[in-house]
């Protein structure tokens, strides 16, 4: 792959020491019992709600998680394929070879099968050689792993099932296996878009209304008091439009080479929606002769498919049309002569496996060069067993050259809020995974660019999201209208960040700042669990861009099907199906659809991003990052953690100098 030999000499001093492990060990120790089976590590997930009884179903679908083969040899080879100095440096496995060197043996899964099979469970065909499904009757099932499944309450008066004790197998079996996905269902991702509240257009034709302040936002919410508000230059003053998206954040001006020509983009979606909307918005700003370049993808039967893993729960229709249209259109503002733009596509379930089901697509078909999802979910809520079986295929991606984006979520320091599970401290998966790029969400507050197709980079405006600086884990008082912090995170929303409760600090992230007073340690349970005891935790954001639904971005979206969440309201726009929106659903395709522009200059994939970001955030921050320091700023929190000079726990590096990190020549 064509890269500027100055780069990789300097890249080179500075990993040649540092890319020795840089792979997350799996979390194989087991824990013996006198009766020969062993528990698998991390498959309970303690709690404090209410036990409703016992969980009892006729059917009920799970995936065995396998660990990879040669586990040595995979750590070896993610370390040096993103090594400068390796002879391996960039030099991607080819489509099939990641299973042909690191799929469990056919022993090993022959044996899995044989002992579910005599369990009393029937094994079916799975999506990838890394899971083992099998179904049967949910007493079978926990029999099966020596475990209980229980009915349990939340906070919210939501019942959900799960196992109440360790999974056990023979131990025999027990060293091969990193968990079993199925056995709860609390993995339902969410989507991560924001709208902003209920507000009046602003005067036309100036779309320059001021940033809504508390009063009118607690007016909204109190009595749906509605306020002007208008931002941006797309139609009826609903976004930014894409020549405003690249111009202030300094896209360089290289023709279709710098857009995205001859790359393969990619979205993970779960919901059907209406491809005509994509037309409308492409011809609006690119012109009628344009032809949004849309390959849909169905996985599981598609988005509006009724079969489901069996006893599982999943929700076909377009209840997620307003995230697939926003994810699309935000990769063809940033990357509009991109080869395909891939829109893979399940059913969202309550258990993961479709999920899990659509990533292995996308990992074994090899044909997206650059991947962004807007769905995910907070790591308590997903597990050990799911996050180790997602970690497996972006392993395979990142060998296979395929970089994977994804939201940092949009309720703070506290991701959960947004599962409707809880208001602990955690973050967004699959964002937190080590070989993803996690997207956090930043506002130009004050800058309104109103109808200028080319405004400048406001500097020393953009702060990171936290409408009003609202959420926050504070009591009821009159600052937050007697309504909590809690509930402004959840309303108006703050970029996701934090410490994973997984997984352990990935060798490429370092730099200044990212060793900080909130860096968490391995504690074996709640702090990076799948890492050794007393190493630093996996820190996100990796980067961020705006994500404020109150700066948004102009999306186009309709819906007739009654499951539209479009059509609930986009009709009575003005005008009709144009809105503004915002969340960090709208930062994660941006930035992955910069690293598309990167790979369309260059000829070739880059792989996971994180390495080179990293590295050029020591190199030199400020040629190719806008750091968001905090400083002078009222809005300097994410909800808990602030910002602060160079990497913080709220945005990140920073955001993009897209022409430095398109072209790799830093901007000043």
């Amino acid at each position: 792959m064509p890269r500027k030999a100055g780069l990789v000499l300097a890249l080179s001093s500075v990993v040649a020491l540092l890319l020795v492990c840089s792979v997350p060990a799996y979390a194989q120790s087991t824990i013996t019992a006198d009766n020969g089976v062993s528990a698998i590590p991390g498959s309970i997930k303690p709690t404090t709600d209410v036990d409703m009884g016992e969980f009892s179903s006729p059917q009920m679908a799970v995936y065995v998680v396998l660990a990879p083969r040669n586990e040595s040899e995979l750590s070896d080879l993610l370390a040096n394929v993103y090594n400068p100095k390796s002879d391996s440096y960039r030099h991607w496995l080819g489509k099939g070879e990641f299973y042909s060197r690191f799929a469990p043996s056919d022993a090993q899964t022959a044996a899995i099968a044989d002992y579910l099979r005599a369990s009393g469970l029937v094994v079916e065909q799975s999506s990838s050689p890394f899971l083992v499904r099998a179904s049967g009757p949910s007493s079978t099932a926990a029999a099966a792993f020596r475990t209980t499944l229980r009915t349990y309450r939340n906070q919210r008066g939501i019942d959900y099932f799960s196992n109440a004790s360790a999974v056990h197998l023979p131990t025999s079996l027990a060293s091969g296996v990193l968990g079993v996905v199925g056995l709860s269902n609390t993995v339902r991702l969410q989507s991560h878009v924001v709208l902003p509240l209920k507000h009046t257009s602003p005067p036309v034709p100036s779309c320059e209304a001021p940033y809504p302040t508390t009063a009118q936002l607690f007016a909204a919410v109190n009595s749906g008091t509605p306020f002007p508000f208008g931002y941006g230059g797309g139609p009826g003053c609903n976004g930014l439009t894409p020549s405003q998206d690249n111009s202030i954040y300094g896209a360089p001006n290289l023709g279709s080479r710098g857009k995205g020509a001859g790359v393969n983009l990619a979205v993970f979606e779960l919901s059907a929606y209406t491809q005509s909307d994509i037309t409308t918005w492409a011809h609006t700003f690119y012109g009628p002769a344009y032809t949004p370049p849309l390959v849909n993808i169905n996985v599981d039967g598609g988005p509006l498919s009724t079969s489901c893993p069996a006893g599982d729960e999943c929700f076909p229709g377009y209840s997620g049309d307003i995230e697939v249209d926003a994810d699309i259109e935000m990769q063809l503002a940033i990357a509009p002569d991109a080869r395909h733009i891939l829109v893979y596509n399940a059913p969202n379930d309550n258990t993961g496996q479709t999920e899990l089901d659509e990533y292995a697509r996308i990992a074994k078909d090899d044909t997206a060069d650059v991947v962004s999802s807007s769905w995910g979910i907070c790591e308590n809520d997903a597990g050990a067993a799911y996050v180790q079986a997602e970690n497996v295929i972006f392993e395979q991606m990142a060998l296979q050259g395929q970089s994977m984006f994804a939201s940092a979520g949009d309720d703070g320091a506290f991701d959960c809020i947004g599962d409707g599970t809880g208001t602990i401290v955690n973050v967004e998966d699959p964002g937190a995974q080590p070989w993803v790029t996690s997207v956090g969400g930043t506002s130009f507050e004050s800058f309104n660019p109103d109808a200028n197709p080319n405004p400048k980079y406001p500097a020393g405006v953009e702060t990171v999201w936290n409408v009003d600086n609202l959420c926050n884990s504070g009591a009821p008082s009159a600052a937050n209208d007697y309504l909590g912090g809690f509930f402004w995170c959840a309303a108006t929303g703050a970029g996701g960040g934090g410490n994973s409760q997984f997984w352990g600090r990935p060798i490429y992230q370092f730099g200044p700042g990212i060793t900080n007073p909130y860096t968490t340690y391995g504690n074996g349970t709640t702090q990076c669990s799948l890492a050794a005891v007393g190493k630093p935790c996996r820190e996100v954001p990796d980067v961020s861009a705006n994500a404020d639904e109150y700066t948004p971005y102009a999306e186009y979206c309709t819906g007739t099907d009654p499951t539209s969440t479009c059509g609930s309201f986009s009709g009575s726009q003005i005008p009709p199906g144009w809105f503004g929106v915002g969340g960090t659903s709208l930062s994660s395709p941006f930035w992955s659809a910069i690293i598309a522009d990167h790979d369309g200059l260059w000829h070739g994939r880059i792989g996971n991003a994180n390495p080179l970001l990293y590295l050029l955030y020591n190199l030199d921050s400020h040629g190719y990052f806008n750091d968001i320091t905090g400083i002078g700023q009222t809005t300097n929190n994410n909800g808990l953690f602030p910002t602060t000079p160079r990497y913080d726990l709220a945005t990140g590096i920073g955001t993009p100098k897209m022409g430095a990190l398109i072209t790799l020549v830093p901007q000043k």
